[in-house]
């Protein structure tokens, strides 16, 4: 029995009286019951049983009557109050406007052909125009006033940074000059002043760049949106060849330019290799898995003079923007929520990456009120080091630890809708890791979220580090990749539970300045691990 919402003042006590026979006795059962009912009845049953020694051939009947009574009871009580409502609003107690305003307003409330319908908002509506014409002969138009718009603000990042490293420069210069002079006619004190200068000045510069940044992104994008919609509004008034001619033409130019540059800036091969495998116990489950010697942010950045290869990729990006086939790319990071230089492009659809930054801060020192208030309410006893984490957590609040991530969005890389910025520390350059490290353990949860939003394409560093240093060797190396491959295996055996069994591809990214020779070791790994069906092998790739 579901309980009693109603409104009571005051609770009343009523007897349950059931009788019944047990062999040759005649029972009586009587069991004081509040009033209105707040319990299960099932609760109530068991318990009267348990109590009482109820025979078993008994229990029906006994829930039976239970049943009847508190169901009559209860009507019994509505019908009571009822009448008192009915008198006080005769005796004239009761506001009639005021009780009919709230009736109405209860009603409007909660009937559905009376709720407001949903107003549109802009990002939904610019959404559904950029993925019609994204996937219209306008596409290339699109991509290439995305480019130009990339290109200007690569040029304005490219003179940001040369006018901070010329800075930067002369700043050393005469901090040596002041540091020549220590001691003779300058003191401390003087050198502190001129680096508090320095300082100074830096701030101001990187403070500009910011500001001047920010606007020009801005413009783009307001430009960019009104663009797209304004060509959506032109396509549906009038279908006349004339606009199709206009959005044949105008990107032909464009690529011309793009391909005679292209032959300038040849990309370095890209060494390759996939793999087809079947998972699961009963009902098996294709991926597709890949080993790749890249680095890691190419796949995001866009080049000034692309090949045809990288535009393809760039398209399909774009076309997948807005679908349930995401890209998705583990990136390695400290615990500090930085800006990466190449997300610094102009994004079209989603906030800037600042903004999901600040919000990604917000969420954070939320958690963490959240947890050290639990932690405070029930102590707990430290367990290995748990004093030297909580000591950072409280020491650093708005840091992230080890093993958690959080996800910026992304229409402007080359081939990543989402990246999953994992923290790590330098535990990850040891050789020592287990299947329990918070690296690995990320990945699992990483993969778990891939699967809960859609991500249908994910890449993952397979030595957990992006830059290659003395102490990873040939054994370090192979011991990292077959723990790697692994845990990555038992956790798409796990995505079955978690997506009901989608096809994914899986891609592993080793850093480029491992040798091919260690690649090829790397890749004959794989499919020992895996129980690879049929391989697709590509030694290079441009």
């Amino acid at each position: 029995m579901k309980k009693n919402k109603s409104k009571t003042n005051s609770t009343a006590e009523k007897e349950f009286v059931f009788e019944f026979r047990a062999g040759e006795h005649n029972c009586v059962l009587k069991v004081p019951l509040q009033f209105p009912a707040q319990e299960n009845i099932c609760d109530l049953h068991g318990r009267l049983v348990l109590l009482h020694k109820i025979p078993c051939h008994i229990e029906d009947e006994l829930k039976t009557s239970l049943s009847n009574f508190i169901e009559s009871e209860t009507i019994l009580d509505y019908d009571r109050e009822a009448e008192l409502a009915l008198q006080r609003l005769t005796v004239g107690d009761v506001d009639v406007n005021q009780l009919t305003n709230a009736w109405t307003r209860s009603y409007v409330e909660t009937t559905l052909e009376h709720a407001r319908p949903e107003e549109p908002s802009w990002d939904e509506d610019f959404a559904d125009v950029y993925h019609e014409l994204i996937h219209s002969p306008a596409s290339d138009t699109l991509l290439n006033l995305e480019h130009n718009y990339f290109v200007s603000i690569s040029e304005l990042i490219s003179e940001r940074d040369m006018e901070i490293k010329k800075l930067q420069e002369r700043q050393a210069a005469e901090m040596d000059k002041v540091m020549h002079e220590l001691g003779n006619t300058l003191s401390d004190h003087d050198v502190n002043a001129v680096a508090s200068q320095h300082f100074d000045a830096q701030q101001v510069l990187e403070n500009k760049w910011a500001s001047e940044l920010k606007q020009v992104t801005g413009i783009q994008k307001h430009e960019y949106q009104e663009w797209v919609i304004s060509l959506h509004q032109d396509l549906q008034k009038s279908n006349s060849s004339q606009i199709t001619e206009e959005i044949k033409v105008q990107p032909s130019q464009l690529s011309e330019l793009a391909d005679s540059g292209a032959r300038m800036f040849e990309e370095q091969p890209q060494l390759e290799e996939s793999f087809t495998i079947h998972l699961g116990a009963q009902l098996k489950t294709m991926h597709n898995l890949r080993l790749v010697r890249s680095d890691v942010l190419d796949f995001c950045k866009h080049r000034r003079h692309s090949s045809g290869g990288a535009k393809l990729r760039r398209l399909q990006t774009a076309l997948s923007l807005y679908s349930s086939s995401l890209c998705g790319l583990v990136l390695l990071v400290d615990n500090r929520n930085n800006t990466v230089k190449e997300f610094e492009c102009t994004d079209f659809h989603f906030p800037f990456l600042e903004a999901q930054l600040d919000e990604v801060q917000q969420v954070l020192l939320y958690a963490r009120a959240q947890r050290s208030s639990k932690h405070k309410e029930q102590p707990e006893i430290p367990r290995n080091g748990g004093d030297d984490k909580s000591k950072n957590v409280d020491r650093n609040p708005s840091n992230i630890l080890p093993g958690e991530f959080y996800i910026s969005r992304h229409s402007n890389l080359s081939e990543v809708h989402v990246v999953f910025h994992l923290c790590v520390d330098d535990n990850v350059r040891s050789g020592n890791i287990t299947a329990r490290d918070p690296a690995i353990m990320g990945l699992r949860n990483i993969l778990k979220v891939c699967c809960t939003h859609d991500v249908t394409t994910i890449t993952v560093p397979l030595l957990l580090v992006h830059d290659m240093s003395e102490e990873m060797t040939i054994p370090w190396c192979l011991k990292r990749a077959e723990l790697v491959f692994k845990c990555v295996k038992g956790f798409m055996m796990e995505m079955a539970s978690w997506d009901g069994g989608i096809s994914r591809t899986v891609q592993f990214l080793v850093p480029k300045s491992i040798s091919e020779e260690m690649f090829y070791q790397l890749s004959n790994m794989l499919p020992q691990i895996f129980r690879v069906s049929s391989t697709l092998t590509l030694t290079s790739k441009h």
